[in-house]
């Protein structure tokens, strides 16, 4: 990880050298460095203050930048000469958020192999935010101190925020240090866990009462047990079901048509999955999220057309959905699955660090005079004038929907870029061209 510019680091306390100006570039590269400066604006009851401290930090007037558990110091100094020592103050995690912090870590092998490699990884902040361990500051989380004598945040303030925005993008560690926790202690607790038996052993004298087999049982038997079976041979076609004889009387509250579709759905869903098994040498654990019976429905209507009119009905009427409903619902299933149908249906506040994640991300993805005039409701940011629309998913990525015949439609697939994701709602569905061209 880039630390350039760092003069010195103490553990608890980290001073970074005073960086050159950024004309021409960015403040943040990174969304939790753009979250960083969401929680400034967000702060401020001046946006002529943070505007003032932009320009300061833009023209390299930021001193070098002290970091401790809790604080955050510069001296910046102003055009004219005067210099101001400008503190910003962050509340530090608690000793419990702290260990489920660490929890949080060891439970997937890739956020530990990251850390342990130096690196901190923002699927790993993600992730805390989502169990409530706010390492991103939030609304009032930027607490200024400046001896210039304001009350909020002034300009030498804000100077300091765009610059710490810049530190992170660099070294993600600042913000645990100003959390509380220097990277060098935080590490140190993460590998002696990662070390740690996982059970305390059993006292002196202490039964063992666990079953299981004697291991030089198990060794020695291992040459004389059979070779696993090969697998079998892979059809050319999923087979069909057998067929339904007319002269037999159909069983009560038993639709045939219904059967028949249900049965040749799960032959051509056991014949991929076979087919998958010949091409990795396994199968893949199955989703148990999409086994929902809401879900469910959808899938079993996504046939090409191949669906029997009477299943379909069946299918509309039982979704609750109706033929069209379902038919939306089809489409956002070809384009995303069961996140798809969920984006679909829920309309969910966006709100704490996904909210500050999600206008970072809209703020960055247009130049100010391009950016669409939104109307935000929920997860849901409507350009109301062009009958566009940006859905916000729970994992952070947009989806791009359209107004059709008096109901929105997902247009495309998600991206993280809304940007992106608006350009792929604009186009023209008949002529794949932006509508209006």
């Amino acid at each position: 990880m880039s630390r350039h510019g760092q003069e010195q680091d103490s553990g608890m306390e980290r001073t970074f050298a005073a960086l050159p100006p950024a004309r021409g570039r960015a403040f943040a590269r990174t969304w939790w460095g753009r979250a960083w400066l969401a929680a400034l604006e967000d702060a401020a009851l001046d946006a002529t203050a943070v505007k003032a401290g932009r320009r300061l930090a833009r023209a390299g007037e930021v001193g070098a930048v002290t970091v401790r558990p809790g604080r955050v110091t510069a001296v910046v100094r102003e055009p004219k000469g005067t210099a101001h020592r400008a503190d910003v103050l962050v509340p530090e995690l608690s000793e419990s958020e702290w260990a489920r912090f660490l929890d949080l870590a060891m439970g997937q092998a890739g956020h530990l192999a990251a850390l342990l490699d130096g690196d901190l990884p923002s699927h790993l902040i993600e992730d805390a935010a989502v169990r409530g361990i706010e390492l991103l500051p939030g609304l009032g989380d930027l607490e200024p101190e400046c001896d210039c004598g304001a009350w909020d945040h002034c300009g030498h303030t804000a100077a300091l925020c765009h610059q710490v925005a810049r530190l992170l993008d660099e070294d993600p560690f600042v913000l645990l240090l100003v959390r509380g926790r220097a990277e060098s202690r935080f590490l140190r607790e993460l590998h002696q866990r990662s070390t740690e038996p996982p059970d305390e052993a059993a006292e002196p004298g202490e039964a063992d009462t666990s079953e299981g087999v004697d291991a030089a049982e198990a060794w020695a038997a291992a040459d004389i047990l059979p070779a696993l079976p090969e697998l079998p041979a892979l059809p050319e076609a999923p087979g069909g079901p057998p067929p339904y004889e007319a002269g037999t009387a159909p069983v009560p509250a038993l639709d045939p048509e219904a059967l028949r579709y249900l049965a040749g759905r799960t032959a051509q869903e056991a014949h991929r999955l076979l087919a998958q098994a010949h091409g990795s040498g396994g199968l893949e654990a199955p989703d148990h999220r999409e086994q929902a019976a809401a879900v469910d429905v959808v899938r079993l209507a996504d046939a090409d057309g191949a669906v029997p009119d009477a299943v379909a009905e069946r299918l509309a009427q039982g979704s609750g959905r109706g033929r069209e409903g379902l038919a939306r619902a089809v489409r956002a299933w070809r384009l995303g699955g069961a996140a798809a149908l969920a984006v679909l249906d829920e309309e969910w506040q966006v709100q704490d660090a996904a909210l500050a994640r999600a206008r970072a991300a809209l703020e960055a993805a247009w130049e100010a005079d391009e950016r669409p005039s939104f109307r935000a409701v929920g997860n849901r940011w409507t350009v109301p004038d062009e009958e566009v629309q940006l859905r916000l998913g729970r994992d952070g990525r947009w989806w791009p929907y359209r107004k059709e015949d008096g109901h929105w439609v997902p247009a495309g697939a998600p991206d993280r870029n809304p940007a992106t994701a608006l350009a792929a709602a604009r186009l023209d569905p008949e002529a794949g061209t932006p509508a209006g061209d």
